[in-house]
């Protein structure tokens, strides 16, 4: 099995365009989460706040490549063009069949459905469908997108796994490098937020919307009073690359992944299980070779829903013990659901690089039910070589990535 080097990130996030913004907002902070005032036209909805991305259009992306994105196929082709240009990749090889895409979303463009069919029904005509529709809204536009904007003729996947969606396409991005069957992979999540989105939490009543008044207090992991989700948009992408090969051409590596596992509990498509938590986060350390008292930080999936926040506390609790540092990033951007993958495991891989953990925010009591691990609350000085992601989906899908320091 071959070595996999992270060497190049690229982020469109609810702080903005690109790694940096993604970054400072973290490191200031700062809640990204607003009012969204038109959600207060939809009947039966109480929540009224996203972490959308501000300030993208993607009208710098040539009009005949962009007919065919929606909006979250516009986010992932900017941040794999930002991890692309880190990674200063031959572009020639571009083309070789050994550079592949994996990039995954919740589901297809909803704006893009919703648009149509709002015309549609009117009369039910065809007459005006436009020939783009359907390349927006196959279920691996974003994939398909990346791939044709940037010629990477190799193997393309588009893992549909709703909140595990962008660790699942790191992880199988690491098992076709580490097993020889492609060199690079182009790798993340993407999404775009829809008020359907928003919908599906509050009527499993997991979305927040106590906080409609107040909504950089919203969103608040493994917090007392913490009252659910605030849907978010964006994409974290990765260029993942053979070790060696990126050694040898003199490449900056950024951090090295050395273990992944995805499982599904099937006790419940609804409901989280803390057994199975733990077990997934117990293969993905069996997968890497190392034990759990190596591991420094785990950054959680954690989304400040009730049942969810105190599974994945409970699973840290058997695995690591008491004194494993732990904190979850969606009390800054809120829930970005298939692009949270991506966003956080760069979030994580810079953290190690700066030697600083970025806390949980809007956390002012835990909940005594996730009482153990050590979740903290403000920033942390410290040097970390391994580290441990997790996301985990409803459909009862798991997923763990374990993370090692670069160069």
């Amino acid at each position: 099995m071959r070595r996999v080097a992270v060497t190049g990130m690229g982020a469109v996030s609810p702080f903005g365009r690109g790694f940096a913004a993604l970054i400072s907002g973290l490191v200031e902070g700062r809640s990204a989460i607003k009012v969204l005032d038109e959600l207060k036209d939809y009947g039966g909805l109480r929540t009224r706040l996203a972490a959308l991305v501000p300030g993208v259009d993607g009208k710098e992306i040539p009009r005949s490549k962009r007919r065919s994105m929606s909006r979250q196929s516009i986010f992932a082709v900017l941040a794999a063009q930002e991890a692309l240009t880190q990674a200063a990749l031959p572009e020639a090889e571009y083309g070789s069949g050994r550079y592949g895409v994996v990039v995954g979303t919740t589901i297809s463009s909803l704006e893009t459905s919703e648009s149509f069919f709002a015309d549609h029904f009117r009369d039910k005509s065809f007459s005006r469908m436009k020939t783009s529709l359907f390349f927006k809204t196959m279920n691996h536009s974003a994939a398909a997108n990346v791939a044709h904007f940037f010629g990477l003729e190799g193997r393309l996947l588009a893992p549909a796994a709703a909140c595990a969606t962008g660790c699942q396409a790191l992880g199988y991005a690491y098992e076709m490098i580490a097993s020889g069957v492609q060199d690079v992979m182009v790798c993340g999540g993407t999404e775009e937020f829809h008020p359907l989105s928003a919908a599906t939490f509050d009527l499993m009543n997991a979305a927040s919307f106590r906080y409609n008044d107040r909504p950089e207090l919203a969103s608040r992991p493994f917090d007392r009073e913490r009252d659910g989700v605030v849907c978010g948009e964006g994409a974290g992408v990765l260029v993942l690359e053979d070790w060696q090969s990126a050694q040898d051409r003199g490449a900056k590596i950024l951090a090295e992944i050395i273990g992944f596992a995805t499982l599904t509990e099937t006790g419940s498509i609804a409901e989280p299980s803390s057994a199975a938590m733990q077990r997934c986060m117990a293969l993905a350390l069996a997968n890497a070779g190392v034990e759990a008292d190596v591991i420094d930080y785990v950054n959680a999936h954690a989304t400040a829903t009730e049942k969810g926040d105190i599974a994945e506390a409970q699973a840290l609790l058997g695995l690591f013990g008491e004194q494993i540092p732990v904190s979850s990033l969606k009390g800054h951007l809120g829930h970005t659901l298939a692009a949270s993958g991506g966003l956080e495991t760069i979030a994580t891989i810079e953290m190690m690089r700066r030697g600083e953990l970025i806390p949980t925010r809007n956390l002012n009591e835990i909940d005594p039910r996730c009482q153990g691990p050590r979740i903290f609350t403000a920033i942390e000085k410290q040097t970390t070589s391994l580290a441990l992601k997790n996301n985990f989906a409803l459909g009862g899908v798991n997923c763990s990535l374990v993370i090692r320091a670069g160069q």
